[in-house]
């Protein structure tokens, strides 16, 4: 799931206001855009790349690792289970809204197939000095600069609000993974700490979570087993119990789900929990002084 400068990216949508702006801003940064999809131009040449009728089409002729969907939740289906038929492996499913009965009927065509959805409603994925998928600013070098703390998001404006953070510091990103803010995502925080605890570029993990749901819960089971420092800061702190906050995913009923069960959850299990973004620099800091002594005794 995280993007590497050899993978060929398809653009399902590409013709679109939004799809064919972040098609310019991906290829700004060296994404091996290799083609789009839109049934009604198909044949045509669009940002000097083909376009295609569907991704099964497209695999004919340039087969892909990963496809973007920029397509409206009404037909976000279909376009995300053309890309499955047509053997993409990684598909970023942008699109939010997407009928909760799409949604399963999308997870299992993944899942018979070994396909992965990052989403749906997320902001894409980004690898510094590599590339990006999505609509996240991987291409300013303002926000992402390349270095070795992964950060995991389901928000993508708190998940960018981190990344200027720690570029301003001097601390560069391995790899930022939005996973998505709605109830039923494909890949949860447990997967991408998973993905970052393998990465041997990077050295230490952020956690950028909110309430609703448990998968902080159950990411910090994982991250007690693990060697890299791990550093979360939950948004939602001061919402109102059994109000939905922003994303659909982030609702809090009956206890389940809140800002004092995930941050004690994530405590025990040896995660410094930040009561402000800014505050995770510090820690990070901290870690990193720690491990310098250490080293030199």
């Amino acid at each position: 799931m995280i993007y590497r400068r050899n993978q060929k990216v398809l653009v399902q949508g590409i013709t679109g206001k939004q799809g064919s702006f972040w098609t310019e801003r991906m290829l700004e940064m060296g994404t091996q855009v290799i083609g789009g999809v839109n049934p009604k131009r198909a044949g045509e040449t669009f940002l000097d790349r083909p376009v295609f009728s569907s991704a099964v089409e497209a695999a004919k002729t340039t087969p892909c690792d990963v496809s973007v969907i920029f397509i409206p939740p009404a037909m976000a289906k279909d376009a995300i289970i053309d890309a499955i038929d047509a053997g993409v492996k990684t598909i970023v499913a942008l699109t939010e809204h997407i009928p909760g009965h799409d949604v399963l009927e999308i997870f299992a065509r993944a899942k018979n197939s070994g396909s992965r959805i990052i989403g749906p409603n997320t902001a894409g994925i980004v690898t510094p000095g590599e590339g990006f998928v999505g609509i996240m600013p991987g291409h300013n070098a303002n926000v992402f600069q390349p270095g070795s703390v992964g950060v995991i998001s389901r928000s993508g404006s708190l998940g960018t609000l981190m990344c200027l953070n720690l570029t301003r510091a001097g601390l560069g990103q391995s790899a930022f993974l939005g996973i998505g803010g709605d109830p039923i995502i494909g890949t949860t925080s447990l997967d991408a700490l998973k993905a970052l605890d393998e990465d041997k570029g990077t050295t230490s993990v952020v956690l950028v979570g909110e309430i609703g749901g448990s998968m902080e819960e159950e990411a910090a089971e994982y991250a007690r087993s693990m060697k890299k420092p791990v550093m979360s800061f939950i948004a939602g702190r001061s919402s109102p119990p059994d109000k939905k906050m922003g994303h659909a995913g982030a609702i809090v009923s009956g206890g389940r789900g809140g800002y004092a069960s995930k941050r004690k959850a994530l405590e025990s299990a040896g995660v410094r929990v930040a009561d402000t973004p800014a505050q995770i620099v510090e820690f990070l800091s901290a870690s990193a002084s720690q491990t310098a002594k250490s080293a030199s005794r």
